[in-house]
């Protein structure tokens, strides 16, 4: 509101000339007393009158002054108090929170070792490629195309999609993503030399702008892990995955202590760096233990080169080979074909990727009749001697059963039965464990319980199958007569394995086992527990069966000649069953199989075989697993040095004149 105007000050101007007076008597006055009047002077306009300013009274706006600053510094003492008192432990929390950073220490992870230490699983060091989006993007690299420049370069190194690079470094609002997991020290070398190239291309002496285009490229430690023997007992080993955890096989089923503890560290930072003069402290990562199998190397590698060969050569859909030590229960190979490589997972099967030897259940034909044989024998029902007489076909039940080739009537030794592999005979034989069919049914289950059938080998292996056996009420008119002979029960290559190796190890069966122990961080080895024992049948049994299973490989009348090696006593036993296809839900196709040990006197090794479903060839099991059979058992006895026995085989009577 404007100030009132201050009131004018009259200011004296030049005095006018009196008037002269007339005389009061009405005369003229006398003319020397009248003067003459002055000339007029042109009008002088009086000075323009200055203006005064008054001040207001300083008090007042001092006072509002004053007030405003007490608010002022009363808004900041209360924020103080809040900050240093009120809220202080909160505020304390947060600038930890910022001022400290804390990393995960990744435990090292143990390795997996065969018997004789040799690595089959190990870790590396490793880069995670890493970069900041921030960093590619027009406002901070000076270049639009920014991200399409360095996913050129990168994407030779990192064999990735020069698309896919730039979609990551494209990715907005984000100053983090991954390149590229797990490479190796030289593909970051690689990198580390095209920064600096960058670098040196960026100095404005060079006629840069100062910015490096792979400057925010960067990398974090890892680590890998690398098979260095490739698809060899990857079924057994297994793989990591992504976040370095055991995700199938050993690998998997030891994880915990193959994987170890990650510790913890802690320290101060600013501006993104650490502070060297404010210490550390955290917890060290501890390495996780090595893992020493049964398994020997070479010995696996002869398995697997076998199987593989012989189910290309098969046309077939899969195959396995197990090789276990008698005396042990150890494990010494578990071969799978096809295989997989657990270097580039990318590039697996994914039906290949398990242990079939382990997880795949089937009926395995005629090598579980030495179960039946087992059986017949232990209850003393009859002997290796005993006469079987048999026609060309069986009424049982409600079918007609028939041996695997047309004949007329075979007269048979119980030990010809087994060399021929006859299933009528096998029928005949053990239809006399009872008084009853439904008893007889109910001594052969328990004996195929007490070799293993229908429940986990022991390994704790995830995947593994226990197999499939019924209960003997619930075997339908059909299983009654087919169970003896292998149709109409399951078992695993490991499960048909161990049967034969509690054979040879004089009837008492060894769990078995495919880890011997474990080296700890300190350097220390501990031994594996001893498997569990039982005995399943009786040591005079298990000798008379290895004699009979002589036959079939020793004997010209056997079906298993082509497993002969010469000098050694070799006991075997062929297999030709219907398969089950999975998909179908019915038989389609054959399993083709080969069990035995050697040498048959004083067994040390066994060997086991079977090909699913091939199809090109001969399906039958003496004629594509009974050289495979050879060749692996050659090349464990060997490997072992174990030496032939010197005697000669038993050479049990086969026929006999009716």
């Amino acid at each position: 509101m404007p100030s009132k105007e201050p009131p004018r000050r009259r200011v004296p101007g030049p005095a006018r000339p009196a008037r002269p007076r007339p005389a009061a008597s009405g005369r003229p006055a006398p003319r020397s007393a009248v003067r003459p009047a002055a000339p007029r002077r042109p009008a002088v306009r009086p000075a323009a009158r200055a203006r005064t300013i008054r001040l207001g009274k300083p008090k007042p706006r001092l006072r509002l002054v004053s007030l405003g600053l007490t608010l002022v510094m009363l808004v900041f003492v209360v924020r103080l108090l809040q900050v240093q008192a009120v809220d202080a432990d909160a505020y304390a929390a947060k600038a930890e929170k910022h001022r400290y950073q804390e990393y995960t220490l990744t435990a090292e992870r143990g390795e997996i070792t065969d018997r004789s230490g040799v690595a089959l699983a190990a870790s590396v060091d490793a880069y995670d490629i890493t970069a900041d989006p921030k960093l590619f993007t027009p406002a901070e690299s000076k270049r639009a195309d920014a991200p399409e420049q360095a996913a050129a370069l990168l994407a030779p190194l990192l064999g990735k999609d020069p698309a896919e690079l730039v979609k990551k470094l494209r990715t907005p609002k984000s100053r983090y993503t991954v390149l590229a997991r797990k490479q190796t020290p030289q593909v970051w070398n690689q990198i580390k030399d095209l920064k600096k190239v960058y670098e040196q291309k960026a100095k404005p002496a060079a006629g840069g702008n100062g910015i490096n285009l792979l400057g925010g490229v960067l990398s974090e430690p890892s680590s890998k892990r690398v098979y260095p023997n490739g698809e060899l007992a990857a079924g057994i080993l297994g793989y990591v995955n992504a976040e370095g955890r055991g995700a199938g096989g050993v690998e998997s089923m030891l994880d915990k202590e193959l994987a170890g503890q990650d510790g913890k560290i802690r320290f101060a930072q600013s501006g993104g760096r650490r502070v060297p003069t404010a210490g550390s402290q955290g917890t060290p990562a501890v390495p996780g233990s090595d893992i020493e199998l049964t398994i020997d190397r070479d010995i696996q590698w002869a398995a697997q080169q076998a199987i593989t060969e012989q189910v290309r050569k098969s046309k077939a859909d899969r195959g396995y080979v197990v090789v276990q030590d008698t005396r042990t229960g150890e494990v010494l190979a578990m071969a799978n074909a096809p295989g997989f490589n657990p270097n580039d997972l990318s590039q697996a099967n994914a039906t290949a990727m398990g242990n079939a030897a382990l997880q795949d259940a089937y009926e395995p034909g005629s090598t579980s009749k030495v179960m039946s044989m087992a059986a017949v024998l232990e209850e003393g029902v009859a002997a290796p001697d005993t006469r079987v007489t048999v026609p060309n076909r069986l009424h049982r039940g409600d079918r007609l059963f028939g041996d695997d080739v047309d004949h007329e009537t075979w007269y048979l030794t119980l030990n010809g039965v087994l060399a021929k592999s006859s299933n009528i005979g096998t029928i005949l034989a053990t239809g006399q464990l009872g008084k009853t069919q439904a008893e007889a049914n109910r001594v052969l289950y328990d004996y195929l319980r007490k070799f293993g059938v229908g429940s986990p080998t022991g390994l704790h292996y995830p995947g593994e199958t226990p197999g499939i056996l019924a209960k003997p009420e619930d075997w339908s008119t059909s299983q009654q007569y087919t169970i003896p002979f292998g149709q109409g029960l399951s078992l695993s290559a490991m499960q048909a394995a161990s049967v034969y190796s509690t054979i040879a190890n004089g009837g008492v069966r060894i769990e078995p086992s495919l880890v011997r122990g474990t080296r700890g961080p300190d350097g220390r080895f501990s031994p594996a527990p001893e498997p569990k024992q039982s005995r399943v049948i009786s040591e005079k049994t298990a000798r008379t069966l290895a004699q009979m299973l002589e036959s079939v490989v020793d004997d010209e009348e056997g079906t298993g000649n082509k497993a002969a090696i010469p000098g050694y006593r070799v006991a075997g036993k062929t297999g030709t069953a219907n398969r089950v296809d999975p998909e179908l839900g019915r038989y389609k196709g054959y399993t083709a199989s080969f069990a035995g040990f050697a040498p048959a006197d004083q067994p040390r090794i066994t060997v086991y075989c079977a090909i699913q479903n091939p199809t090109k060839g001969s399906y039958f099991g003496g004629q594509i697993c009974g050289p495979i059979y050879k060749k692996v058992m050659e090349f464990a006895l060997k490997t072992l040095h174990v030496p032939p026995t010197g005697s000669g085989p038993a050479r049990l009577p086969v026929t006999f004149q009716p």
